[in-house]
């Protein structure tokens, strides 16, 4: 469907430069025919990837284009696979929070904002690893997560292909979603999961 008033494709996924390499990857093209296709030269490409360049959004609807003709299909985008609201912990919130917020709701892990932008992350990892190294629990309970959070996850386009996620998933537990620099959703392995199930179906 095109849209009337921009003329562009409304079910074109424009990737971010970090995408397109996974992308190009995914559908086995050389940098060569990436660019032949979308019409820019393969120096272009090279430097687009290894983020030497600042493309404009034009050119990278043309890649976009071309990655996403090469399959032969409209892709999923991340913005459909993943969970919102975000249920997610302040740093000043006590562990005991986090783990209630983790059960009540049968996740494995959290992000951590403050102030609206994410800081860090929990994780069932994080505290069984704190209990098995020695820490008395009921203490360990009452310590602010900031104390015990790890790295922010990753943060992926709401608007990039599935297959980025699948690739970043393989080494974090989870990805925070953005659109326009807001935060607006999360994918984990278990909603990777539940999309294979639906496809089987």
């Amino acid at each position: 469907m095109i849209d009337n008033i921009t003329g562009r494709n409304r079910f074109l996924v424009i990737l971010k430069p970090s995408e397109i390499k996974v992308m190009r990857a995914q559908t086995k093209l050389t940098q060569a025919k990436l660019a032949e296709l979308a019409g820019v030269t393969q120096a272009y490409i090279a430097k687009i990837e290894a983020g030497e360049a600042d493309p404009r959004v034009s050119t990278l609807e043309k890649i976009s284009k071309a990655l996403q003709q090469v399959t032969g299909e409209r892709r999923t985008t991340v913005g459909e696979l993943m969970s919102s609201p975000i249920i997610s912990v302040k740093p000043d919130d006590k562990i005991e929070q986090a783990i209630h917020l983790m059960v009540s709701h049968d996740i494995s892990q959290l992000p951590v904002f403050g102030g609206g932008v994410q800081v860090g992350s929990m994780s069932e990892t994080t505290f069984i690893r704190k209990i098995t190294s020695g820490a008395d629990m009921s203490k360990l309970l009452k310590r602010s997560v900031s104390e015990m959070m790890d790295e922010p996850f990753p943060t992926v386009s709401r608007d990039a292909d599935v297959e980025v996620a699948y690739h970043l998933l393989e080494h974090e537990p989870a990805l925070v979603v953005v659109d326009r620099g807001k935060s607006v959703g999360i994918v984990t392995k278990a909603d990777v999961f539940k999309l294979t199930g639906k496809r089987k179906s």
